[in-house]
């Protein structure tokens, strides 16, 4: 068994949720949020920003951590055990472009319940959830940071 670690981001821009659509070779395809592997000597917040903007071209910022998830998955050689640290971002627009290397071909900034009903993953719907609730708390309280930001 192998153990990996990955970080995302649940990106809300004006109540919409970042999405991407990832069609690998029509094995592989379905509607995800942007998170990908820790690199050596990187944090996790660093981890989950750069993914978001590689994945996606959003440029995040960090409001607060939501959570982690976990799942199993077979590669051809082993079994892989998976830890993702989730965090709950903002962006300063509704620009996104997928990467195509990394086989994404659309992405958009969806309305909560159709970016639920889009994600392939229920972990993933669970952060979402998660996230989103914490978005509505944070905006109930005039706490959601607004306005440009530096990064």
């Amino acid at each position: 068994m192998v153990e990996a670690t990955s970080c995302g981001g649940v990106v809300i821009f004006r109540g919409k949720i970042l999405v991407l659509y990832k069609n690998y070779r029509n094995k592989y395809e379905g509607w995800v949020l942007p998170k990908g592997t820790v690199e050596e000597g990187e944090e996790y917040k660093e981890t989950a920003l750069r993914e978001v903007k590689e994945e996606s071209g959003a440029v995040g910022r960090i409001v607060k951590y939501v959570g982690k998830s976990s799942y199993t998955f077979n590669t051809s050689s082993d079994i892989v055990e998976k830890d993702v640290h989730w965090y709950l971002m903002t962006t300063d627009s509704y620009y996104s472009k997928p990467q195509k290397e990394e086989y994404f071909v659309d992405s958009g900034f969806y309305k909560f319940h159709e970016a639920y009903h889009l994600l392939k993953f229920s972990n993933e719907k669970a952060i979402l959830e998660k996230a989103y609730n914490g978005y509505l708390e944070l905006k109930k309280n005039n706490l959601w940071p607004y306005g440009r930001s530096k990064f």
